[in-house]
């Protein structure tokens, strides 16, 4: 068993934490959650570089299910918009991380930038002494602001070839 057991820990904090205004996050509880996450979550053509597929994701937290969460994000009226996976960092020191993204019709509202600043939140809940950090593709300069603008800074980490922020 992993030694920081995320799974746990993201099942223990208060389902109310799990609301953030505009958006919200739950686990992925049955064939249609999954069936949205892999299958029906589509990306802007060009977007896929940019993250894991879901289907990676999930087959990683079906062998490793205490270091991950997987979950799809609702917008404010219970519309799956977006999936996201809570994770154990898989490189150097102890941290928890996450990999997301938006359905291409919910991007350019502002849902990203919540469901972020939701997945911060609930990560420091879950381990208020955890540092966070999420790794993203060099070129990519819209994940970076994102990243900066919720109160990431750019360490001087690198995963792989990939840049490394950490809050």
């Amino acid at each position: 068993m992993s030694n920081m057991d995320l799974h746990r820990k993201m099942e223990a904090l208060p389902k109310k934490l799990f609301c953030g205004g505009r958006v919200s996050i739950r686990p992925i509880a049955d064939d249609d959650d999954l069936w949205y996450a892999t299958v029906e979550c589509r990306l802007l053509p060009g977007q896929e570089d940019y993250v894991n597929p879901a289907g990676f994701s999930i087959g990683r937290a079906y062998l490793h299910p205490e270091q991950n969460y997987p979950c799809v994000i609702l917008n404010e009226s219970g519309r799956r918009i977006g999936y996201i996976v809570f994770r154990e960092w898989l490189g150097e020191g102890k941290a928890y991380s996450w990999s997301y993204y938006l359905d291409q019709d919910s991007q350019g509202q502002g849902y990203g930038k919540a469901a972020a600043n939701l997945a911060a939140k609930l990560l420091k809940a879950a381990g208020p002494d955890v540092p966070v950090k999420l790794s993203t593709e060099q070129d990519n300069r819209k994940a970076q602001r994102l990243y900066q603008d919720i109160g990431f800074r750019r360490s001087d980490e690198m995963d792989g070839d990939d840049l490394v922020f950490i809050l």
